[in-house]
This record gives C-alpha cells, sequence and structure tokens, in this order.
C-alpha cells in the first residue's frame, strides 16, 4: 500500500484511464491497462464465485471477466454499446472489469490527488487510491492491486 500512496502523492504527473459506473468517474493507471474491448460474449463459468462474470477468449489467452458494479455495490445494468471490458494487469494477474463507459485518458498531477474520505465502509473504500476533484465532478482513482482481497484473486485465477 505505501508503493501506491507514494505513486499517487507524488508530484509528478500520471496517466489515468477514466470510465463510468452508474454516473460516476473512476479511473486506473494506465500503466495498468493492456487494453480496453469493446462487449463481447463473456462465457459464464459454473461455480465461479459472485463477483465473477465469466471468461472471454483474448486472442487464445483465457481472461476471466469481473463484475465491476458487484465490487462497487452499484447494482445491476444490462451491458449495451458503450460497455467495455477494461484488460487490467496487476501483479497477480491479468484480468477484464466490465465497465459502463471508458471516457479519457487525463493527465494528473500528484498535488491533485487527495486521500479517500473515510465513509466508514472499509470494504469499498479499501481499493480507492484516491479521490480528485475536477470541477463539479470527482474522479475517483482505483487501486487494481486492492480491487480484490488475495483470496478473491486467488480464487479468479482458479476460474
Amino acid at each position: 500500500m505505501a508503493q501506491q500512496q507514494e505513486a499517487v502523492s507524488s508530484p509528478e504527473t500520471s496517466q489515468w484511464v477514466t470510465f463510468s459506473l452508474a454516473e460516476e468517474t473512476y479511473g486506473i493507471n494506465v500503466m495498468r491497462v493492456q487494453e480496453v474491448l469493446p462487449m463481447t460474449e463473456i462465457a459464464p463459468v459454473p461455480g465461479a464465485p459472485s463477483f465473477v462474470l465469466g471468461i472471454i477468449n483474448l486472442r487464445g489467452n483465457v481472461v476471466t471477466v469481473l463484475d465491476t458494479r458487484m465490487q462497487f455495490d452499484l447494482g445491476d445494468r444490462e451491458a449495451d454499446d458503450a460497455s467495455r471490458i477494461v484488460v487490467i494487469e496487476t501483479g497477480k494477474q491479468v484480468a477484464g472489469i466490465l465497465v459502463d463507459r471508458v471516457a479519457e485518458v487525463v493527465n494528473i498531477a500528484g498535488k491533485d490527488v487527495d486521500t479517500a474520505p473515510n465513509v466508514g465502509n472499509r470494504d469499498s473504500s479499501r481499493y480507492i487510491a484516491g479521490v480528485v476533484s475536477r470541477g463539479d465532478d470527482i474522479l475517483i482513482l482505483i487501486d487494481v492491486e486492492r480491487l480484490l482481497t488475495d483470496e478473491e484473486w486467488q480464487s479468479v485465477g482458479e476460474v
């Protein structure tokens, strides 16, 4: 965690891929994003954990797709033409996260990143690396390493 906090609070500028879920804007460090895919058929996996939507075939590699809305406790929504699968790479493995829409890549100066507010729910805030005010909007920066617990990452690897 200290390494991620250091990267976010650094005065240097970093790039973040922004995406929307339920009218909120989130960002993932561009160095963690392998690619962004249009919505494709996701094959369900019987017995997979509830946060796993299923798997896709990405050029001969099997990639597990996570239900990001469930992880963020945002409720269900049918995928549409704007939905995307963001393929992310963590120190643990490669996975896809389903998002409502990918917006843009933005440059963020470390000095503009505030620590995540304490909202009393440790589960939902564990993956937040920081927040950035952008006019009237707030960009929530996601630490993909903490998106799932170690046990959850392990179960994803077994899918």
